[in-house]
């Protein structure tokens, strides 16, 4: 028999699956805790607890297959290492173009001359020069490097050089805007550099945990990746290229759902701990967003399922919204629930919200609690960064203990974004341990801080809730009210009809009616046509009152709660290499490659020698990948205008896609 091995790492739980892969079932799985900083030990946890189940020898799994969200949780969380980008023939201008100086955040441009024309004619010089000098200058702390250059689609040359210069003085990671896309729109490539540089760290360290682990229990077979597209790639494209990961968990959901349901048409939506994950499933594929991925407030240049992912899950902040009245909003920051803060730390938490309840007002702090999240003292802080995390080296603080001045409350928000510190702190994950629908942490703790939270006020003097149980319905009720309009709006968006507004729509007053069942003299209506299938740890215990809402048959699969690892491991390893065929003057043809430009006089052989190299390519990588029967398929698109008659050509982009499934020696 063969057996497969699925991995998923979500900002809470570590999922992990073992399907027989002769019958097409599931034979067991398991969950751990993500661990963090060291994710070696959730993923281990999980992997060993699965096999133990399933009575599987380590020696008879044949393939495993990881997914993730730390990717996507990371970007819409804002956190990630601090990285510099070396930007190379662009005006400062750019900087503000496609959400670049908002992903930034505030870490160091290094602005060089040089780039290329649209011809991929070097437009002015490269400054090495001055990239030696601004190198030398940075502070510590920078934990790689993103790297775009005007028209580096066209020629890499530049970015190569300063790739290869950084490498050599710093040894730290760089991403080149060109390794990660073929388009044009230098902003949005630096961007999606950026955010790529940024997740290197963290995605580097959650394969070698994999990896570390499978060695040490004695799993020989290749480790496959998810990306956000749902394909499968090899553990090295993964590390080389993480903003491909983003999505990679809702993705392999996508799979997972399909798989587990047989469902060909309706809408998936994921409950994980930090986002919910909607997407649609149309004859049993999911749909590809050709825009790129949007995660938060982002929109990448890498391909990916067409999912709307939101800061909405079971361990969401709570938030009271300003006003008169008690309102709540959730997301879209994670917290650790109290619930779970109090089966690690239980002294620390019960004895902090002891004393915070005896005192009869409600806390300054909203009773949340500060964790350090390193191993070591992190170096590169600034003066009020060092003075919080001095305060937090023996360990958690109640978040008014951590933080003693307002000046130091952007510090604090600094530590958080770069994954340093985390808060615990009210989720609608205690409001379930308060109301009896999950009981694996410790309710009295979620107790306890739901009763300290329900003394906040509003804006009307009045305490937002008489007690604790009254508060976790409340929490409840609005987390199936931003659920409602997370499907909603991707109902929307996906209709078909062009919708001005899905978000406007998703929330009109009409809408809201038609959920209402509005009888009136107008009387209105409103469902969807398609099935939901809810997946993720917390589905079954939320998801009913969602499908009664939206007044559509709500599906919660058996195995739900592992979707995304059972979706990592039914998925094809699909490689692709795209490439341009431009003409800058009569009778002069060029190929533009990833690392190269070549020149031919004819058309055909221009394209001739794109489509060759392309496909050599992309083949090459999927028989990397473990890939032996390879279908190949050809994509271009040949731009032309017609000139007194005859065509002229402008421009043709050529994609080679190779796909199949992995190699699975049968044990």
């Amino acid at each position: 028999m063969a057996y497969l091995l699925g991995v998923d790492t979500g900002g809470t739980y570590t999922d992990a699956v073992v399907l027989d892969d002769t019958k097409q079932r599931v034979v067991a799985s398991a969950k751990a805790l993500t661990s963090r900083p060291d994710l070696a030990l959730g993923v281990g946890a999980a992997i060993d607890a699965a096999l133990t189940k399933a009575g599987v020898a380590a020696r008879d799994i044949a393939m495993v297959s990881l997914s993730t969200t730390l990717a996507t949780n990371a970007l819409v969380e804002g956190q990630g290492g601090r990285i510099a980008l070396v930007f190379i023939g662009f005006d400062a201008a750019e900087l503000t173009r496609a959400g670049l100086q908002d992903a930034l955040r505030g870490d160091p441009v290094i602005a060089l001359a040089g780039g290329h024309s649209h011809a991929g004619v070097e437009a002015a010089a490269l400054d090495l020069a001055g990239l030696q000098v601004a190198l030398a200058a940075l502070d510590a702390g920078i934990t790689g490097f993103a790297v775009a250059a005007s028209f580096a689609t066209r020629n890499p040359a530049h970015e190569i050089a300063v790739r290869d210069m950084i490498r050599d003085l710093t040894g730290l990671p760089v991403t080149c805007s060109h390794e990660l896309s073929s388009a044009l729109g230098g902003p949005k490539r630096a961007l999606t550099a950026v955010l790529n540089a940024r997740l290197i760290g963290m995605i580097d360290g959650l394969i070698t945990a994999c990896e570390t682990h499978l060695a040490t229990c004695g799993v020989t077979a290749r480790l496959m990746v998810v990306r956000g597209d749902g394909a499968l790639v090899s553990a090295a494209v993964a590390r080389e290229k993480p903003i491909e990961t983003i999505l990679s968990g809702p993705a392999a959901s996508i799979a997972g759902a399909s798989w587990l349901t047989k469902q060909t048409d309706a809408l998936v939506s994921d409950i994980g701990g930090t986002t919910t994950d909607v997407c649609l499933l149309r004859d049993g594929r999911p749909m590809i967003d050709p825009a790129g991925a949007r995660v938060g407030p982002f929109r990448t240049m890498v391909e990916a399922v067409a999912m709307r992912t939101t800061g909405l899950g079971g361990d969401s902040e709570v938030h009271v919204t300003e006003g008169l009245t008690a309102a709540l909003r959730l997301g879209p920051r994670r917290l650790m629930p109290i619930a779970l803060a109090a089966t690690q730390f239980p002294d620390l938490v019960h004895q902090a919200l002891d004393r915070a309840l005896a005192s009869g007002v409600p806390a300054s702090d909203g009773g949340q609690f500060v964790l350090p999240l390193w191993r070591v003292l992190p170096q590169g802080l600034d003066a009020r960064e060092q003075a919080v995390a001095q305060r937090l080296v023996d360990g958690p603080l109640r978040l008014g203990q951590a933080v003693q001045t307002r000046m130091e409350n952007p510090a604090l928000g600094r530590l958080i974004g770069r994954g340093l510190v985390m808060l615990a702190g009210v989720t609608p994950s205690d409001a379930s341990h308060v109301q009896g629908m999950q009981d694996v942490w410790d309710s009295d703790a979620a107790t306890k801080a739901l009763t300290l939270f329900a003394r906040r006020r509003t804006g009307g003097g009045q305490q937002i809730a008489p007690d604790a149980q009254t508060l976790a319905r409340m929490i409840i009720d609005q987390l199936t009210a931003q659920t409602v309009d997370c499907l909603l709006q991707a109902a929307f968006a996906e209709d078909g009809r062009d919708w001005p507004d899905p978000a406007a729509m998703a929330q009109h007053p009409l809408a809201q009616a038609g959920l209402d069942r509005h009888r009136g003299i107008v009387r209105i209506d409103m469902a969807l046509a398609l099935p939901v299938i809810g997946l993720g740890a917390s589905a079954r215990a939320y998801y009913g009152a969602v499908g009664t809402r939206l007044g559509t048959e709500m599906l919660v699969p058996d195995h739900a709660d592992v979707a995304n690892a059972i979706g990592a491991v039914v998925g094809q390893v699909q490689m692709q290499a795209s490439g341009t065929v431009t003409s800058p003057g009569a009778g002069a043809f060029k190929v533009h490659l990833a690392g190269d430009v070549q020149s031919y006089s004819s058309r055909d052989a221009a394209l001739s020698a794109i489509r060759d190299a392309l496909t050599a390519q992309a083949t090459a990588a999927a028989r990397g990948a473990g890939v032996e029967d390879i279908s190949l398929h050809v994509a271009q698109d040949i731009t032309e205008v017609d000139v007194e008659g005859q065509p002229m050509f402008i421009e043709a982009k050529i994609r080679v896609t190779a796909q199949g499934r992995p190699r699975i020696a049968a044990g």
